[in-house]
C-alpha cells in the first residue's frame, strides 16, 4: 500500500510545447533552483516555488494552470508525507529529551571494547537514527563519540566515521526520514516493502562505509579530540548527550551558536537547529528525572518499523480478503504505526523519565517547530514535481530513457547525484529525481518501484561538500580541516552512495 496517491498527470499535458521547448523548460527550472540555492543563497522553499514558475512559463503553461498544478502537488505531498514527518519528530523529541537515546548508547558502548567498538558505534547510530533527523543524531552522538575516543584511547576517526555512516545511511534510505518518504510518495511505492529492502541495502552499506572505511581512514587523518566539546557531566543527567560545557542556557541545554547557525543553511535535509524539542520546564525536578530503561526505549524506537514490516509480510503471505491481512493493513499503515509509536513513547520515554503530563505535552509540541522548514520545503518540492509532471516533462524523459534503453534505476541515481552535488541538498535531489523518473515507475512491478526509490535515495547522498551544511557540521564537531573533512566525510558519503546503489542493483537481479 503506498503512502499516498499523488495527483495524476492530466490526460493531456498543460501545454502543447514541443519536445525541445519542454527540455529547455525543465533544464531552466532545475537550473533556477540550483542557482538560487547555491549562488543566490535564497531559501530552498522560495527557490522551489520560483523554479516551478520558471519551468511552467518557459514550457508555455498558462499562469492559472501553473498555480493549480503547484498547489495540488503541495497539498498531496503534505497530506501524505507531512503527517509522517511530524509523528516521527515527536518520537525523536521524546527519545532525545528523556535521555532514552543516551541510555541506549551508553548501555551498548559500555559492553564492548577494542576492535568491536567501531561496529558498536555504527549499530548504535543506526538504531538511534531510525526516528531522529540526521543533525539531531549528530548532536546526540558526538559527545558520546568524543568521550569514547578519549576514554578508550581509540582514534576519533575509527569510532566517529562508523557513527556518521549509521546516521547517514538511515537518513537517506529508511523511512520515516523525509527523503525516503518523498521518494516513496512521488513514485507511489509501497512503504513497507521499501522499508524492508532499504534495511537490506543499509546493513552492508553501513558496514563498508562505517567500520571498514573508518579503520582505513584513521591511519591517514590523526584527528584531535576538540576538548571544548567534551561534555562536562553525565550526558543523561538532565538534558541528554547534546549538553556540553559551552553554549548552555539556563536549562543546561546547548544553545544554537556557531554550529547551530550552520544547520540553518540547509533546511533541505535538516529540520532546524539544536535539539528537536523546545526546552522543558524542569526546574526543581532534576533529582526526580530518571532515564528510561534500555529495552523499553529500544522497543519504542523499533515499534513503528516492526508494524510496517509486519504489514509488508502480510501482503506477501496472507490472502487479500483474510481477517489477518486486513488487520495488518490497518496497524501497519504508516500513520497508524507512527501514531502507535508516539503513544507508546509517551509512557516508556516520557512518564518513565519522570515527566509530568504537561512536560510530555511540551516535548511533543516542541518537536514540531524545528521541522516546519523541512515540511514547507518538501511541500514546495511536491509542487515543483507536479508542475514537471503536468507539463509533460516526465513523459518526455520516460520516452527518452526507453529509447536509450537506460535503466530507470540508473537514471534515477544519476539525476539525484547531479542535483545533490550541485545544491548540496539530499531532499531537493530526491524530489527532482523522483519527479523526473515518476512516469517510469508505471512500467515497473512493486519491488522495482521500491528499488527505484532506494536508488534515488542512494544518489541523494553522493559526495557532500562545501555547499552542504552537514559538511560544516561534521568539520566543526570533529575539529577537522576542510581537506580532512573532504577525505573523511565526503568520501564516506560517496561510498554510501555507490555501495548502496550496487546493493540496489543486486536486489534488482534477485527479485
Amino acid at each position: 500500500m503506498p503512502v499516498v496517491t499523488l495527483l495524476a498527470a492530466p490526460a493531456e499535458p498543460l501545454t502543447d510545447a514541443g519536445d525541445a521547448q519542454l527540455i529547455v523548460a525543465a533544464l531552466l527550472g532545475i537550473a533556477a533552483v540550483v542557482v538560487l540555492i547555491a549562488w543566490g543563497k535564497v531559501h530552498p522553499f522560495l527557490s522551489l516555488i520560483l523554479g516551478a514558475a520558471v519551468l511552467g512559463v518557459v514550457a508555455g503553461v498558462a499562469p492559472d494552470a501553473i498555480i493549480t498544478s503547484f498547489s495540488g502537488g503541495v497539498g498531496s505531498t503534505v497530506g501524505g508525507v507531512g503527517l509522517l514527518i511530524a509523528l516521527g519528530a515527536m518520537i525523536g523529541g521524546l527519545l532525545a529529551e528523556s535521555g532514552g537515546a543516551d541510555g541506549i548508547v551508553t548501555r551498548i558502548v559500555d559492553r564492548v571494547s577494542g576492535s568491536a567498538l567501531p561496529w558498536a558505534m555504527a549499530g548504535v547510530a543506526a538504531l538511534i537514527g531510525l526516528p531522529l533527523f540526521f543533525e539531531v543524531g549528530v548532536v546526540l552522538l558526538v559527545p558520546i563519540v568524543l568521550l569514547v575516543a578519549k576514554r578508550t584511547d581509540v582514534s576519533l576517526m575509527k569510532v566517529g566515521i562508523p557513527a556518521l555512516a549509521g546516521l547517514s545511511v538511515l537518513h537517506g534510505l529508511v523511512p520515516p526520514h523525509p527523503g525516503p518518504l518523498v521518494a516513496i510518495s512521488s513514485l507511489n511505492a509501497d512503504l513497507g516493502l521499501t522499508l524492508g529492502l532499504g534495511l537490506l541495502v543499509a546493513i552492508p552499506t553501513v558496514i563498508i562505509a562505517g567500520p571498514v572505511f573508518g579503520n582505513m581512514i584513521s591511519r591517514y587523518i590523526p584527528a584531535t579530540i576538540p576538548e571544548a566539546l567534551l561534555p562536562t557531566r553525565t550526558p543523561a543527567a538532565v538534558s541528554g548527550a547534546g549538553s556540553s560545557g559551552r553554549d548552555q542556557g539556563p536549562t543546561g541545554r546547548r544553545q544554537a551558536g556557531v554550529d547551530g547557525e550552520l544547520l540553518t543553511d540547509d533546511d533541505l535535509v535538516n529540520p532546524g537547529t539544536g535539539r528537536p524539542g523546545a526546552p522543558v520546564d524542569d526546574s526543581g525536578t532534576e533529582t526526580a528525572r530518571r532515564a528510561p530503561k534500555f529495552w523499553p526505549a529500544v522497543i519504542t524506537v523499533l515499534l513503528p518499523v516492526a508494524l510496517m514490516l509486519l504489514r509488508a509480510v502480510g501482503e506477501l503471505a496472507l490472502p487479500e480478503d483474510s481477517a489477518g491481512r486486513k488487520a495488518l493493513d490497518i496497524v501497519g499503515a504508516p500513520i497508524v504505526a507512527l501514531l502507535a509509536g508516539v503513544i507508546v513513547a509517551m509512557f516508556t520515554l516520557g512518564f518513565q523519565a519522570g515527566f509530568s503530563r504537561k512536560q510530555v505535552s511540551s516535548v511533543l509540541g516542541g518537536s514540531l517547530p524545528p521541522i516546519a522548514g523541512i515540511l514547507l520545503i518538501v511541500a514546495a518540492g511536491g509542487g515543483f514535481k507536479q508542475v514537471l509532471v503536468d507539463a509533460g516533462v516526465g513523459n518526455l524523459v520516460a520516452d527518452a530513457a526507453e529509447n536509450a534503453s537506460l535503466s530507470p534505476l540508473l537514471l534515477g541515481w544519476l539525476v539525484a547525484v547531479g542535483i545533490r552535488v550541485a545544491t548540496g541538498s539530499a531532499t531537493v535531489a530526491t524530489i527532482t529525481a523522483a519527479g523526473i523518473v515518476a512516469p517510469l515507475a508505471a512500467t515497473l512491478d512493486r519491488p522495482g518501484v521500491a528499488l527505484l526509490a532506494l536508488a534515488i535515495g542512494c544518489g541523494s547522498l553522493f559526495f557532500s561538500h562545501v555547499n552542504d551544511a552537514g559538511f560544516w557540521l561534521v568539520k566543526e564537531y570533529f575539529g577537522l580541516t576542510v581537506g580532512q573533512t573532504i577525505k573523511s566525510w565526503s568520501v564516506m558519503e560517496t561510498i554510501i552512495s555507490v555501495v548502496g546503489f550496487a546493493g540496489v542493483l543486486l536486489l534488482d537481479l534477485l527479485l
